[in-house]
């Protein structure tokens, strides 16, 4: 399929000059109205842009991007799953949408009901014994996790001496600031030649002073931790918590559970695993569950029910206090309590089943093109390297999006060289794996030289990556206005 994405000399929305056709409902002509001082502005730097002009504005950006609507988006780790029109629908509707947060409980019943489910869904796909839906971002909520393991060993006066966390060098970035934030020492463990947590560190490392072992499970390799029993018992046995990131949930959802395995706490990234949007940095939403012993400690407020009243707790004895406003991104959480709601327990197993389905396929059609280090059996992601290709990961990456991919994570895990790290996920088709992988293949076909030339068919090439990232300007400052 031939590729290219439409060009455009897209002015900014400020500076248009269509004038506006927007009318308040019910009002016509010139209005006086009165309003305090303090509140009038002189100057209002506001576009005065006709509604043809604003659908027209937006139209041409939307196709000047690639987005998860147009085809395969494998960001490994990230899982940018297909977003449900069921569930946008749901969140866009008016008993929703115009809902004020500082209603009395007894005008939000409904709201509760949805919010004290998903408490219940949640409980239920983890093995955790209480949730908090408060979190805004998978971050948060794994610093949150670590906030209450802090309070808890405060609580049991060994604060003092649990000072570290440990984390295998495979894991999120997300992992260490959290635990630094929250005070601890930082130790990591290296993984095995398996790449999966190497067990004598991890028995050498684990001491009194430790406070937790953070991991994720399928690890950012794609791979089940075989022996994460025997690491339960052993994390347990130094009196320390075992803390499970949910990231890559979506390898196990229905199959097995963070509960089952030993975890006594929980994170879920709701946008990765339940499919609600998820892109710059937002909106998203990060629950966290405990085992029962925990459950005093989360933050307030959470969903109880009492006969058929839902209500608002604030009762925990030992809680870290509030982590967000309100009861977090309400409208996040709906989308993941419709899209629950709408598979169920069945439709949910059989997603991942699919999703690891298509993460092997892809795996087994790039053997013997490119390095697949570590274990073969890949779950929910499988992570290659182009090191073996003498091409790199950063311009394959480029010459996929020219062919109309989005292009994988690149450069992580740190520990594999020249890594792209692959999630097809389960709402892809054979076809579109396929031409994934063809792409993928011909690039490995072209000489590094020629590769630099990619891509070409995009309204902008090669940006200084750098600057992209560490000098963004995403908010207009108004200089150009009247301009």
């Amino acid at each position: 399929m031939a590729y290219h994405e439409a060009v455009y000399d897209e002015p900014l929305i400020f500076e248009y000059r269509s004038g506006t056709t927007y009318k308040l409902p019910g009002l016509e002509g010139k209005q006086k109205i009165d309003l305090p001082e303090n509140l009038l502005r002189k100057e209002l730097n506001l576009p005065e842009v006709s509604e043809y002009d604003v659908v027209r504005h937006y139209t041409r950006l939307s196709q000047m991007n690639y987005s998860v609507d147009l085809g395969i988006y494998p960001l490994g780790s990230c899982t940018m799953k297909f977003n449900p029109k069921y569930a946008d629908a749901i969140a866009s509707s008016r008993q929703f949408s115009e809902m004020h947060p500082l209603q009395l409980q007894s005008e939000t019943q409904g709201e509760l009901r949805i919010l004290y489910e998903l408490q219940e869904y949640l409980k239920a796909i983890s093995d955790m014994d209480a949730v908090t839906l408060q979190p805004l971002a998978g971050a948060q909520g794994e610093y949150t996790g670590i906030l209450i393991t802090r309070k808890y060993f405060e609580v049991k006066g060994e604060l003092d001496s649990r000072t570290d966390v440990l984390i295998p060098d495979s894991a999120h970035g997300t992992n260490p600031a959290s635990a630094a934030m929250a005070g601890f020492n930082v130790i990591e463990i290296p993984s095995s030649e398996n790449g999966t947590v190497n067990l004598d560190a991890l028995k050498a490392a684990l001491s009194e002073h430790t406070a937790a072992f953070m991991i994720t499970n399928p690890n950012t390799l794609g791979i089940f931790e075989d022996h994460i029993e025997e690491i339960a018992k052993m994390v347990h046995d130094a009196g320390a918590l075992l803390y499970y990131d949910g990231a890559n949930f979506n390898g196990i959802l229905g199959v097995t559970s963070p509960g089952i395995m030993g975890f006594d706490i929980v994170h879920f990234n709701l946008h990765k695993t339940f499919a609600t949007p998820h892109g710059s940095g937002g909106p998203g939403a990060g629950p966290v569950g405990v085992k029962s012993r925990l459950k005093d400690f989360l933050p307030v407020p959470v969903v109880g029910k009492e006969g058929d009243r839902y209500f608002l707790d604030y009762g925990a004895k030992h809680t870290i206090g509030k982590v967000s406003s309100y009861t977090g991104s309400f409208m996040v959480l709906l989308r993941a309590w419709a899209y629950i709601t709408y598979h169920g327990s069945d439709g949910l197993r059989r997603n991942t089943v699919n999703a690891v389905l298509n993460t092997n396929y892809i795996r087994k059609r790039l053997e013997g093109r490119f390095s697949i280090p570590y274990k073969t059996l890949k779950k929910h992601e499988v992570v290659i390297s182009t090191e073996n290709t003498g091409i790199r990961a950063l311009d394959a990456a480029k010459y996929l999006i020219d062919q109309g991919v989005h292009a994988p994570t690149i450069y992580f895990p740190l520990i594999v060289h020249e890594a792209m790290m692959i999630e097809p996920t389960e709402t892809v088709s054979k076809q579109d794996l396929d031409r994934f992988v063809d792409a993928l293949i011909e690039s490995s076909k072209l000489s590094p030289e020629e590769l630099k030339n990619h891509p070409v068919n995009l309204p902008v090439s090669r940006p200084d990556e750098v600057k992209a990232a560490r000098d963004m300007k995403v908010r207009w400052d108004g200089s150009t206005y009247g301009n």
